[in-house]
């Protein structure tokens, strides 16, 4: 399905796992309506629910506000009626045996209207803008539950260039925000809102893209938001109290997915300048495609 928006001067606004925190999502959205941001010109990387206690008003707030959604991993399973995320935890983990008890209580409260329309999602999404190509994903084109992080090797990222035939990619599913250039090549992970980013803050991450004469800027930004009550609706229905946390913390309790580099920067809070990307042509419209793997 291809689509098309215009604007002066185009602006995109990305964001990850709202993870059934319909606090930070209400929030975000607010704040993409003081930039003047149109449903179509936002994009959420997936896992519209996990962790936290309102799945079904989570769901139901992105279907209203109308922005574009790439399937992650948890929307997946839920549509397929599966059995666990499929998050790719190590198994038997702590985040492993975790999500059992998460996940569970989100298919039960996930209706089959909301199932049928994860049926739906994209698994990734493409756009031009500033005659580059952008790239979408949730883990990675080849596999929606594949972590990477800034300090993934680049033989595990260029592939995802390739096979989407871009310039940039925009992932999630990690948790922690970056942008990594690389050559020609950018790689940027939007962050989620959800959770934090296990670096002592309790905010969420999103990422703009502007387009100025002659560059992309790519730009994170955290917010805040009421993660208090988001934590108490989860004490309220059992959910694991590791989760509510580090919503109160901003400490993830558990690092098993994390590379030792990301490990060591736990708590220390994160700040990102801009990074410019050569355009290569003059455009004032934006197109996003949809691709499907499953």
């Amino acid at each position: 399905m291809l689509q098309k928006t215009d604007s002066p001067v185009p602006s995109l606004l990305f964001f990850g796992g709202p993870y059934g925190n319909l606090q930070a999502l209400t929030a975000l959205r607010a704040i993409a309506e003081d930039l003047g941001l149109p449903p179509s010109s936002i994009v959420c990387t997936g896992d519209t629910v996990a962790y936290c206690a309102q799945p079904y008003e989570t769901v139901e707030e992105i279907r209203r506000w109308g922005v574009q959604v790439v399937a992650g991993n948890v929307e997946l399973q839920l549509a397929n009626d599966a059995g666990d995320c499929g998050c790719n935890f190590i198994k038997g983990s702590a985040c492993d045996q975790l999500s059992e008890q998460w996940y569970a209580f989100a298919n039960s409260r996930i209706t089959g209207e909301q199932r049928a329309w994860m049926r739906l999602l994209p698994t990734t999404l493409t756009l031009q803008i500033g005659g580059r190509k952008i790239g979408v994903v949730h883990g990675s084109q080849a596999n929606v539950s594949e972590f990477l992080f800034r300090s993934s090797p680049w033989e595990k990222k260029r592939p995802n260039f390739d096979n989407l035939k871009c310039d940039i990619i925009v992932g999630g599913h990690c948790g922690i925000p970056f942008i990594e250039p690389c050559g020609d090549k950018l790689w940027v992970n939007a962050g989620v809102i959800g959770m934090p980013a296990n670096d002592g803050a309790r905010r969420g991450w999103y990422l703009l893209v502007r387009e100025s004469e002659n560059d992309l800027q790519f730009s994170l930004h955290s917010f805040d938001y009421d993660s208090e009550q988001a934590a108490r609706l989860m004490d309220e229905v059992n959910l694991p109290c590791e989760y509510a946390s580090t919503l109160r913390t901003g400490i993830w309790r558990h690092m098993d997915i994390l590379p030792m580099e990301e490990r060591a920067f736990q708590g220390v809070p994160l700040s990102f300048s801009p990074v410019l990307f050569p355009k290569l042509g003059s455009a004032n419209a934006y197109f996003f495609e949809e691709g499907k793997t499953h």
